[in-house]
């Protein structure tokens, strides 16, 4: 079954990750217009010519706009959005997941891996959801769904990660918010919290072999999770299946949340 027959889905941070497993599960659920959003370096321009060719082998008529730009700069979403409504005419789901997470020693942290940090993910969610809802409220029929890529991270602490947490659960309270504010246009927002899930985000992270070994312990399922566990939820959030769901949290972690082992 097609949970996305012809929407025209938008996502950040889609060149690896989990903005490519959602980019990948849209496509699979029938979506025909993908706005695909990189940060347009040399690694994520190669990630995104690979994921261009991905979609069309399992869709060949899908249509792609492929927009590079810092999403912590406001104009990337300006841009974004632009670029997708002169391609496909309206926007009916966004994914915003682009993100970062530089781990550091609170103690000694420079000021401006903060403000990376939170210009990037907390910032750069902020003005995309914002871009993108001014498009769902004018477009006809009115309405979409803003699905924000929150984290665990939003609802526990991190030794290392006192920069990125506070984005994270900045994240979950702006979809709530926004939930509220923008309702009455028909616009859904919900978050996902992933749990620890194998992407390159974490990957030196999880090079240590013995935290590695310990996380999957704590997880009641057994494993780390991958991106194809959030494009799923994801899925769900922006279609018709969950068109009463809005702002929720749906945390997807394996059971890490509630395994205190």
């Amino acid at each position: 079954m097609s949970l996305l027959p012809d929407k025209v889905v938008c996502i950040t941070g889609s060149s690896r990750g989990i903005g490519r497993g959602c980019a990948l599960a849209a496509v699979k659920h029938g979506a025909t217009g993908l706005i695909l959003h990189y940060l347009g370096d040399q690694e994520t321009e190669s990630e995104i010519q690979s994921l261009k060719l991905e979609i069309k082998a399992l869709n060949s008529r899908a249509g792609i706009v492929s927009v590079p730009g810092d999403i912590a700069d406001p104009s990337t979403s300006t841009k974004v959005v632009e670029e997708g409504v002169k391609a496909f005419g309206r926007i009916d789901v966004l994914i915003s997941n682009a993100g970062i997470c530089p781990f550091w020693d609170f103690l000694t942290m420079p000021k401006s891996v903060w403000e990376r940090t939170r210009q990037v993910n907390l910032d750069g969610s902020f003005y995309i959801t914002q871009a993108v809802a001014n498009q769902m409220k004018e477009q006809i029929p009115q309405g979409g769904s803003i699905i924000g890529i929150s984290s665990i991270s939003a609802l526990v602490g991190g030794a290392m990660q006192c920069h990125y947490t506070p984005t994270k659960a900045g994240i979950l309270s702006l979809m709530q918010s926004c939930a509220v504010a923008l309702g009455p246009y028909n616009i859904r927002a919900n978050a996902i919290l992933p749990g620890t899930i194998a992407t390159d985000i974490n990957k030196e992270d999880l090079s240590d072999a013995t935290k590695r070994k310990n996380m999957i312990k704590r997880t009641c399922l057994g494993r780390l999770g991958t991106p194809d566990d959030i494009a799923g939820p994801a899925v769900f959030l922006a279609s018709d299946l969950a068109k009463y769901v809005t702002g929720s949290a749906l945390l997807v972690d394996g059971g890490l949340f509630v395994n205190l082992q």
